[in-house]
C-alpha cells in the first residue's frame, strides 16, 4: 500500500504565494509520475502540473511561468510552488502518483487533497 501526504494549502491573496508538497510512502519499487490535479467547485478534477521521474515536467497553460513542480527522489516528494496566485486557482488540489509496487506493474493513488483559497 501507498500513502500520499499533502500540505502546504490555505487562504492567500491574489498576487500571493504557496507551496504545496506531497510526500509518499509504503511499498514500492519505484514511482514514475508524479503530479498534481486541482477540482473547483462544480468542476470538472483537471491537470495542473506532473512531473516524471527524470524530472520532466508538464503544466497546463493556464499555469505556465506562474507554478513551479519539482521533486525530490531521495524522499518521495514533490513541491508546487505556486506564484502570482489568481481567485480562479481557488480548488482543492489533489496529489497522484502512479507508482510500481513491482516491477511488471503500475497502479495509480491519489492524495486526500489540500484546499487552496485566493482571495480578491
Amino acid at each position: 500500500q501507498v500513502q500520499l501526504v499533502e500540505s502546504g494549502g490555505g487562504l492567500v491573496q491574489a498576487g500571493g504565494s504557496l507551496r504545496l508538497s506531497c510526500a509518499a510512502s509504503g511499498n514500492f519499487v519505484s514511482i514514475e509520475v508524479m503530479g498534481w490535479y486541482r477540482q473547483a467547485p462544480g468542476k470538472q478534477r483537471d491537470l495542473v502540473a506532473h512531473i516524471s521521474r527524470d524530472g520532466t515536467t508538464n503544466y497546463a497553460d493556464s499555469v505556465k511561468g506562474r507554478f513551479t513542480i519539482s521533486r525530490d527522489n531521495a524522499k518521495n516528494t514533490i513541491y508546487l510552488q505556486m506564484n502570482t496566485l489568481k481567485p480562479e486557482d481557488t480548488a482543492v488540489y489533489y496529489c497522484f502518483a502512479n507508482v510500481r509496487p513491482v516491477y511488471t506493474r503500475i497502479d495509480a493513488y491519489w492524495g486526500q487533497g489540500t484546499r487552496v483559497t485566493v482571495s480578491s
